[in-house]
């Protein structure tokens, strides 16, 4: 197949399949015109990159996967690289997981302060028709 068939079939753009090739993760075979030819394995490696992209992996880590497919593995992650990458990758997402968490409990915290604050002002607030407190930011009310 041709690359215009090639990115149709994974889903992508013919522009995505030469920077894949730029930069090794591809085949650069070409038939007697100069034309870009592609198989199965062709799509069954772009398939195994995008899939792990969406995934959030970066194009460097795809490849022990697409070098897997290439060996002659039916899967990209029946090797022992593809298996380290995944590992790491666990150990980043555990890693922004923990972040994230941390995050969460000091943003609940501050809206936690916050709906205080905003109950202790209402609680003393002026008779109707006084004076409307000024948010401390700038704003009215």
């Amino acid at each position: 197949m041709r690359i215009g068939e090639l990115a149709a079939e994974a889903g992508t753009t013919t522009r995505a399949l030469r920077y894949y090739e730029s930069r090794g993760l591809l085949p650069a075979r070409r038939d007697g015109n100069g034309h870009r030819t592609y198989d199965e394995r062709d799509l069954a490696q772009v398939r195994q990159i995008r899939t792990l992209q969406d995934f959030g992996f970066g194009l460097e880590e795809t490849r022990p996967f697409v070098e897997c497919l290439r060996a002659g593995h039916a899967e990209g992650d029946s090797c022992p690289a593809s298996l380290l990458v995944y590992r790491r990758k666990l150990e980043e997402l555990d890693s922004m997981i923990e972040r994230l968490g941390a995050v969460r409990e000091k943003v609940a915290l501050q809206l936690a302060r916050a709906e205080r604050a905003r109950d202790e002002l209402a609680a003393g607030a002026p008779a109707p028709g006084g004076p409307e407190p000024v948010c401390e930011l700038g704003g009215r009310g």
